[in-house]
């Protein structure tokens, strides 16, 4: 690591002389020309405001006014090519030969061709990709109620597959970009916001069971446009920073020689718990019963259900089963929750200045008391034309996050789930004078949900600075330095009626602040000679991040209003500090011939201080074929087909994420005294923490990727398919070390998993006239992952549940696979594995997996003059989870008075010839709670959005001013199918790399909204 940093320092102090070198160039001066023009579209003769006029071969650009006129002074000569364009229409591009009016006519277009798309350092026309690359709107998704925006893309893109936590808002997302690639390390894809990478990654440290997402922290309404790069030539540009996948986000800019531009957003909603996804259980006479009946089928004479004067072994009846009483301790959980947001912004520029400004505040609550999640914002894009050659610009975000926090489920004192759910509910929650109730060591919810007892607050800030100088028409220079810093603040207080602060109170808090700072350069030369287009980029990258945290505890507080650690009677703390650095070389050479054959060449050098000295560099190639079809002569008076392109791609993507910043390294640790004499004081000491390891090196997945794209009718109808096959090597994985070495394992190579599936999109513009549009999207993604090579299995989650198992699926159930209940004596049937006639942990077994067979999203769009109707429905086919809640609440009556029952254990079996899946209640039927049978079909249809607008006329709104006016209803979550019997079919346990694992999640609320969007 320090031989990294000493080999770029000194590159790093040169760069700011040599930028400023080259902003102290004096151009030659040229007499200044004037040109003046409209532009109108040719359909309807009406203007087209906003529209970009650029004077090819310089940074020269500005943007019509509302009437669609421009005017600039320019110090080119004549004659120039003017490149007009405007989304939804044909680009033209215009020779003016001297100072005349130019009227600017432009061609509405259906097809996407012309569409420019984000890639890695540059921009493209999605006709001349050679990749794979989604593009997605972010004005499709934003009213979407989740906290951060990636969470509102799923469904969206193909090869995507996302899980959001919905009901806990600003939580972590689960995020697959074709599948999972690692064991140990992470699976998440890149983020890049205007050129800064953005950690994903929870700062948290105060135990909870829901991470939190930084990306929460970013304002939906300030993002422009959403690429994912998902295949080896589109991605490996990122080098190890890319095998999970790219998402660039593109945040909104002002145009040149646009006039200042207001936009308002607002929107109010309410959200609450679908009625049939709340748990369902039994009443306190029904859980009498079924104790009463466990009991007798034991063959016990103690029942406890009996008269209160009823006395064996001296104690006492707890009174007959009806005459239990049933206490809803679910109604101190569960609310109606109320969502807000608003966003004002303002945009424009002159000739030579543009600018964007933002503001948000958002409030969403949880409708699970008493979390809830409040985020304002702050947004600044400022760029600068120096002169026809150098541009400088920044880009600048900010966001304050606060979070009302707590422990939903997963075991530990202090859960929301436990002092809920889990209590049987014929006990009481307050004892007759008033006094909060704790049973079977859990909390009384009532306190828990009437005091915020975790809190968290961030300020997030996202900036990047740029020069940009056209050294020639042809040969630019880019230059960037971007700061992604992060200052997280937790506290935690549990006052003296929980468990956790029952010895005088519990007090917390933890600040954590990370930061990465990246400085890039790139030199781009693009020539077209003849029919043949080149181009070449060339480029490096210095990154270094450092996190550290610092934490208080105090434990016994005078009383409940003191909740500043210094006042606690025992304090105790502690700190950390980690930091890596990370250089980088990259490549790209691309190449077409007449628009028909392309061809693009990516290579990228990574050097990570995370490994050891022998492999810091890892090297990352890629290689892209692509051919349009559609333009050889056999298809070119074809009119129905206006695309058709075969694309193939191959090359090696690495990973660092998700170890720790000194795995390769032999490390110690203090904190281990030792007495220099019998009966002395320990003087300091320390101690052997981790194994060496100077060959770790980079985990590599290689990517073969094929792919057709089909436009029909002038892109009315639109079709794209790609099938990969991805495959790692030296995974990073953590195995055991024999027991003499003193260690217990170390992070080594060892390890190699697949992915192989396919994508395919189809857009449809199904009706489109004067009054009236109908257009259709549809995505279907499929992945079948596989661990090819591991030295063992490799257990996960408690019990063992998940199993890593050579030949299997990552986050495979390994369990008693139950066959049926038999219908004669009620008893439970396992499959005997190993066929010795009895029933042992020899006959686990991989039952099932969490990766659906297919996925996807399916949206609908009209328009009707001034109404608009959207329709989005989500999907997902042959994925199973696991109930663990269910796991909980089916126990037969066998932990009696510890833990609730579930109505569902009202259909056990009873009298003989019943057909059922839930056994007789017996110990021995309830003694495996690794049962197959909470292993349920996860597949579900979700209508995830549905929303109605209305767009006030023109002819009424300019009479104020008002550039548009739209009124809207939005509904999310209104309908959902499944046969899951828990809360969600999209549940997860939140913890690292497993999916599918439902325990104390809420469901997603079904929620309704109302807003509006207004441009002055």
């Amino acid at each position: 690591m320090s031989k990294i940093n000493a080999s770029h320092r000194k590159q790093l102090w040169v760069l700011p002389g040599f930028l400023l070198l080259l902003l102290s160039f004096s151009l030659q001066a040229q007499d200044n020309l004037f040109l003046k023009g409209k532009v109108t579209a040719i359909k309807d003769k009406g203007p087209l405001g906003g529209a970009s006029v650029h004077i090819k071969g310089t940074t020269h650009e500005i943007a019509t006014n509302d009437k669609g006129e421009f005017e600039f002074l320019t110090r080119q000569r004549f004659p120039v090519v003017l490149t007009v364009r405007y989304v939804g229409y044909e680009t033209r591009e215009i020779l003016v030969n001297g100072p005349s009016f130019i009227d600017v006519q432009l061609t509405e277009s259906a097809t996407r061709l012309t569409d420019v798309v984000v890639v890695g350092y540059a921009t493209q026309e999605r006709k001349n990709l050679v990749g794979s690359v989604s593009k997605i709107d972010p004005a499709e998704t934003k009213t979407i109620p989740e906290a951060s925006f990636d969470a509102q893309l799923q469904g969206k893109a193909a090869g995507v597959q996302i899980n959001s936590n919905i009901g806990v808002p600003g939580s972590d997302v689960f995020i697959r970009v074709r599948g999972a690639t690692s064991i140990n390390a992470s699976n998440s894809p890149l983020y890049v916001i205007d050129g800064v990478f953005v950690s994903n990654g929870s700062l948290q440290n105060i135990a909870q069971d829901r991470a939190t997402s930084p990306i929460a922290d970013i304002n939906p309404s300030d993002i422009q446009s959403i690429q994912v790069l998902k295949d080896a030539v589109a991605i490996a540009i990122y080098g190890s920073r890319g095998a999970n996948g790219v998402i660039i986000v593109t945040t909104k800019r002002g145009k040149y020689g646009q006039k200042a531009k207001i936009e308002v957003n607002a929107n109010e909603g309410l959200a609450w718990a679908p009625a049939d996804r709340v748990w369902k259980t039994t009443t306190g006479p029904e859980h009498a019963m079924l104790v009463n009946e466990y009991r007798r089928n034991s063959g016990s004479n103690d029942i406890p259900f009996r008269p209160k004067t009823e006395i064996v072994n001296g104690v006492p009846g707890r009174g007959l089963p009806e005459e239990q009483p049933t206490y809803d301790r679910m109604r101190y959980l569960n609310r109606t929750a109320h969502m807000r947001n608003y966003d004002i912004s303002i945009q424009g520029g002159s000739d030579k200045t543009r600018y964007y400004i933002g503001g948000g505040y958002s409030k969403q609550e949880s409708i699970w008391r008493p979390m809830g999640f409040e985020r304002a914002s702050f947004k600044v894009n400022l760029d600068q034309k120096i002169n026809d050659k150098v541009t400088l610009g920044t880009s600048n975000t900010i966001g304050r996050s606060y979070r009302d926090q707590a422990r939903p489920a997963n075991g530990g004192n202090g859960t929301l789930l436990q002092a809920s759910l889990n209590i049987p509910t014929y006990l009481p929650i307050f004892a007759d004078d008033g006094t909060p109730l704790k049973w079977v060591n859990f909390d009384n919810i009532a306190v828990l949900t009437g005091t915020v007892n975790l809190w968290s607050t961030s300020l997030h800030y996202i900036g990047n600075t740029y020069l940009d100088i056209s050294i020639t028409d042809k040969l630019k220079f880019h230059s960037s330095v971007g700061l992604d810093y992060n200052n997280y603040e937790e506290n935690e207080y549990w006052d003296t009626r929980t468990i956790l602060g029952v010895s005088g109170g519990k007090g917390t808090q933890s600040v954590t602040s990370a930061s990465t700072a990246i400085n890039e350069q790139t030199l781009a030369y693009n020539t077209t000679i003849s029919k043949h287009s080149i181009g070449v980029l060339v480029g490096n990258s210095i990154q270094g991040t450092v996190v550290k945290n610092v934490s208080a505890t105090g434990t016994n507080f005078p009383n409940n209003s003191y909740t500043q650690i210094s006042a606690a009677a025992t304090q105790t703390a502690s700190q950390f500090k980690s930091n890596n650095n990370l250089v980088s070389f990259f490549s790209r050479v691309s190449y077409d011939y007449d628009q028909k054959y392309y061809a693009e060449f990516t290579a990228r050098a990574d050097g990570s201080s995370r490994f050891g000295p022998n492999r810091k560099w890892g090297y990352f190639p890629a290689i892209g074929l692509s051919w349009r079809v559609n333009q050889e002569k056999f298809l070119k008076d074809v009119s129905a087909v206006n695309n058709l392109k075969l694309r193939l791609s191959y090359g090696t993507t690495g990973n660092q994420d998700g170890i720790d910043d000194f795995a390769s390294q032999g490390l110690w640790t203090g904190g281990y005294g030792y007495g220099d004499k019998v009966g002395g004081a320990e003087g300091p000491g320390t101690a052997p923490l981790q194994l060496a390891n100077l060959d770790l090196h980079w985990e590599k997945t290689t990517q073969f990727s094929g792919g057709l794209d089909l436009g029909l009718f002038n892109d009315r109808l639109s079709v794209e398919f790609n099938v990969y096959n991805k495959y790692t090597t030296d995974a990073l994985l953590r195995i055991a070390t024999p027991a003499t070495t003193g260690f217990a394992s170390y992070i080594t190579n060892y390890g190699e998993i697949s992915n192989k599936g396919f994508e395919l999109s189809i857009g449809a513009v199904n009706i489109k006239n004067k009054d009236f549009s109908w257009s259709t999207d549809f995505n279907v993604s499929r992945n079948v992952n596989k661990i090819e090579k591991i030295p063992a299995d490799i257990p996960f989650a408690g019990r063992d549940l998940i199993r890593l198992q050579q030949g299997q699926p990552l986050y495979s159930y390994w369990l008693y696979k139950q066959l049926y209940v038999d219908p004669k004596t009620g008893n439970a049937v396992f499959e005997d594995v190993t066929k010795d006639g009895k029933i042992t942990a020899e006959d686990r077994q991989i039952v099932g997996n969490t990766w659906p067979k297919f996925f996807g999203g399916f949206n609908n769009t009209l328009n009707y003059k001034g109404i608009d109707l959207g329709i989005f429905f989500t999907y997902s086919y042959g994925n199973q989870i696991w109930n663990h809640n269910r796991m909980l609440g089916e126990t037969g009556g066998t932990l009696d008075a510890n833990r609730v029952l579930l109505a569902s254990q009202l259909n056990r079996w009873t009298t003989p010839g019943q057909i059922t899946e839930t056994p007789r209640l017996t110990a021995e039927n309830y003694s495996r709670q690794e049962n197959s049978r909470f292993l349920e079909d996860g597949s579900f249809l979700r209508l995830r959005a549905l929303t109605l607008g209305y767009t006030l006329p023109r002819v009424f709104t300019t009479k104020y001013h008002i550039q548009k006016l739209r009124l809207y209803v939005s509904g999310n979550n209104l309908l959902l199918f499944t046969r899951y019997k828990g809360a969600d079919p999209e549940s997860n346990l939140g913890t690292g790399n497993i999916q599918g694992y439902d325990y104390g999640v809420p469901p997603q609320p079904r929620a309704v909204q109302f807003g509006l969007n207004l441009s002055l």
